[in-house]
């Protein structure tokens, strides 16, 4: 491969096979919303809780001269200088502050932040001290909450129908998200560009559909189709795609993202969720069987509340309720009950931003600044999931204060194990190790032993755990991470600022006051979480339709109609369709709630089948293609990336695995056992490979994969030097070179018919006539000095290593 950097100019001129398609992947010029999210979860609560008291204009507090509740305010600082510079570390003063570096300036100076809280701050620096206070645009702080008149905000309205509009040009809409498409174009001065080209469109709907791009012998069988009869062709393909593997595959990521999947606690002590995978599984097949969506969100909340027909389904309810147990956990807090407060507070959070789109555990420490949701309305929830046991399991060890039980699975669900069986001897092996451990924890003494009497613990816990995974007969215990009705279920106080030493008055479980002007009635012994699910997923309910549906736009049409998917806030943005937004909730329940046939109709429309074509008078009037009268070129997403090269290289292994890589590691401390890249050498689909907190998979993490501690409903997408290189000199992607080349040789075996289907897999189309003189060429020239082999992976690689390769 290094003989192919050698050769730049032959290498350019293959790499600009698609002229032109990098210049739509411009900078984001606003925050991403992986950037809000940090803020809004890390930064904003610790400066309201330990900062704002001394430095804030709200409060009347600026000492030195330094308030920390605006943007402008923390990055100019006071007296001693700015408090932040972006990017810097070594000038931004807040740091030295709070690492208690300098002894003339240690803030807070009551108590030094936790190690997470400090390496949270290193963190927001390093990427820029992204900010979404104060921003052009941004609402207006509120401070005195009115609920009747926060109601009449256009998310907390009901949906409302309309009929469709009328149109100017009759013939162009094919159903019924294109009238409301076309007669926003037309009242605003646009016409919508030309349909795009039969494959274009083949590889636009796999990719969207299953995350995998068209083999060309599929390709072209609906090219065929699609001469005859394009519209019965797209629906056919469109009902194949829907019903296979590959779209529970494709569709449980995007909501894995949201569910902030991992399979470790993360924070300073990152321990091991073994038992995490059984989540990710069903989720994956509840968008494969359709699950209706008003169900899905039952599961996760109260699935153990539910009534099942048999031990097989009450063992799938049990499972989604991960969803409330698989977010980040600080277990080396020593204090139960803030270790209990920041888990119920991640929960809310999870809950409110995933199914409604609010940010409601912004109230944890004060009302909410923008929305008419008050500190009540917040301890009202809290005091639901604080009377719900969350059993996530992990060990008792060092810097693990809170383990949990797990679930127990009924014994005839027939669920996968997802571990091997223990046979005799590895029984006999782990008995004898826990053995000699305690052994030389006994022999330790004297106060140079305490690194290794920590050691020995920690050995001896994780022996153990291995151990008792397991029944008397070497069977593994079926076990799940979920929640279930808490031993003590009743009100939470209010605390003062967030803090757990200033209890206030006892807030009566509920929901927030501005959705329903009815509180529900819970029972004495029940925690309210099977009220809340029904409230939720209720129809009546303004968000959940409108949030889900913007969602599945978003990942079809490359931007929401509300562009802040997780915030349908006064802080987030209005709407750029609410009539078509309106419509589409109104039509996702009337249609049993079926994800679906919601897609369906978004993708058998004629404005998802539009060319990607440039119209510059569009163009320069609406940039952004608010009114979607183009189909934006998008990047594929790392796991469609990755996917795709394995796809190519005859190496992707298709079938649903078994159980997780870090299942099989066992339990423990993370971040001490895992070295290196723990997925290399798996090839199945990128949705089954272990989501370690802190330790992302390389291929994952260079191309964009969230932040799976934050609730993510739209990834950022950069162009980054990194990419580049990885496509160029990554053992995994000249891997996959290897096999697709072996895959051509053995296939064809003229030059010309190589080429032509090496272009069709990687970009499902053919060469333009100057694509193939210079494929020819750069195949005479590296022809020379290499054997046939060697001379088609470079050529395979250099395509792979295109823009347009990235592209969908």
């Amino acid at each position: 491969m290094r003989d192919l950097i050698s050769k730049p100019i032959i290498c350019v001129a293959m790499l600009t096979a698609c002229a032109g398609v990098q210049q739509e992947l411009k900078a984001e010029e606003t925050l991403s919303p992986e950037q809000s999210q940090f803020f809004e979860n890390k930064i904003r609560p610790v400066l309201i809780k330990q900062c704002y008291s001394c430095h804030s204009v709200q409060e009347n507090e600026r000492e030195g001269g330094l308030t920390l509740d605006t943007r402008e305010g923390i990055r100019s600082g006071g007296e001693q200088g700015p408090a932040v510079v972006p990017g810097n570390h070594s000038q931004s003063l807040l740091l030295k502050a709070i690492r208690y570096s300098d002894s003339k300036l240690k803030m807070p100076p009551d108590g030094k932040l936790s190690a997470d809280q400090i390496a949270d701050f290193e963190k927001w620096v390093a990427m820029g001290a992204p900010d979404p206070r104060d921003g052009e645009g941004g609402a207006k702080v509120q401070y005195e909450i009115d609920i009747k008149e926060g109601r009449k905000f256009w998310a907390f309205q009901p949906p409302t129908a309309v009929e469709l509009p009328q149109v100017r040009i009759q013939d162009w809409p094919r159903t019924e998200i294109d009238y409301f498409l076309l007669a926003k174009m037309e009242a605003n001065g646009f016409d919508p560009v030309a349909d795009c080209e039969p494959n274009i469109l083949a590889r636009r709907l796999y990719f969207d559909l299953v995350g995998l791009p068209p083999a060309p012998e599929k390709l072209a069988q609906f090219e065929k189709d699609y001469a005859n009869n394009a519209q019965a062709a797209v629906a056919s393909l469109v009902d194949e795609l829907l019903q296979s593997q590959g779209f529970g595959e494709r569709w449980g990521r995007h909501w894995l993202d949201v569910a902030r999947y991992a399979e470790s606690s993360g924070n300073a002590s990152n321990f091991a969720f073994p038992h995490a995978w059984r989540y990710r599984d069903w989720v994956i097949e509840a968008f494969m069987n359709d699950m209706p969506y008003d169900q899905f969100v039952r599961a996760q909340l109260a699935g153990d509340l539910l009534p099942a027909q048999n031990e097989t389904e009450q063992a799938a309810n049990l499972i989604a309720t991960g969803f409330l147990a698989i977010g980040p956990k600080s277990l080396n807090e020593r204090n139960r009950q803030q270790f209990q407060m920041d888990v119920v507070d991640e929960q809310i959070d999870t809950t409110f931003q995933a199914f409604q789109a609010l940010t409601v555990a912004c109230a944890r420490c004060h009302d909410h600044r923008f929305d008419p949701i008050p500190q009540t309305d917040y301890y009202a929830l809290a005091g639901i999931f604080r009377s719900t046991e969350t059993c996530y399991g992990t060990i008792r060890s060092v810097q693990s204060n809170h383990p949990s039980p797990l679930l127990v699975l009924p014994a005839d669900a027939n669920v996968p194990a997802g571990v091997a069986s223990l046979d005799t001897s590895r029984r006999a092996v782990l008995e004898r190790q826990i053995e000699i451990q305690r052994e030389q924890l006994a022999e330790l003494s004297g106060p140079d032993s305490n690194i290794r009497r920590i050691f020995y613990q920690s050995r001896v816990s994780q022996l153990t755990g291995e151990l008792n995974s397991y029944d008397e007969q070497g069977t593994p215990k079926l076990r799940a991470m979920g929640v279930r009705e808490g031993l003590r279920t009743d009100d939470c106080p209010l605390y003062i600022r967030g803090e757990i030493e200033q209890p206030g008055q006892m807030v009566k479980r509920g929901f927030p006051q501005v959705l329903t002007d009815k509180q529900p009635s819970i029972g004495r012994y029940d925690s309210g979480r099977m009220e809340l699910a029904e409230w939720i997923a209720s129809p009546e309910n303004p968000l959940t339709a409108r949030v889900m549906v913007n969602r599945v736009w978003l990942h079809l049409m490359g931007r929401g109609l509300v562009t802040t998917v997780d915030n349908f806030g006064a802080s987030g943005q209005r709407p750029s369709h609410p009539e078509l937004l309106d419509h589409l909730a109104i039509s996702f329940v009337e249609n049993d709630w079926s994800v679906k046939q919601l897609i369906r109709s978004i993708v058998l429309s004629r404005a998802y089948q539009l060319s990607s074509r440039m119209d510059p008078e569009n163009y320069r009037q609406d940039p952004d293609n608010v009114y979607v009268w183009r189909m934006p070129k998008r990047r594929l997403e790392a796991e469609a990336l990755r996917d795709t090269l394995l796809a190519l290289g005859q190496n992707l292994d298709v079938d649903f695995p078994e159980g997780s890589l870090v299942a099989q590691q066992g339990e423990g401390n993370v971040s001490f056992r895992i070295r290196g890249d723990l997925a290399a050498g798996d090839v199945h689909r990128s949705v089954f490979l272990p989501i370690v907190r802190d330790e992302i998979p390389e291929i994952l993490s260079i191309f964009d994969f969230p932040d799976p501690s934050l609730i993510i409903g739209e990834r950022s997408s950069t162009t980054i030097p990194e990419q580049s290189l990885f496509l160029m000199n990554s053992e995994f992607v000249i891997r996959q070179a290897a096999g697709m080349s072996a895959h051509l040789i053995s296939k064809y075996s003229t030059e010309s018919d190589r080429v032509n289907y090496a272009y069709r897999m990687c970009y499902s189309r053919l060469p333009e006539p100057s694509e193939m003189r210079n494929a020819t060429l750069f195949l005479y020239v590296y022809g020379k000095e290499h054997n046939e082999t060697a001379t088609w992976a470079a050529f395979c690689q250099a395509l792979f290593a295109s823009a347009e390769f990235s592209l969908r």
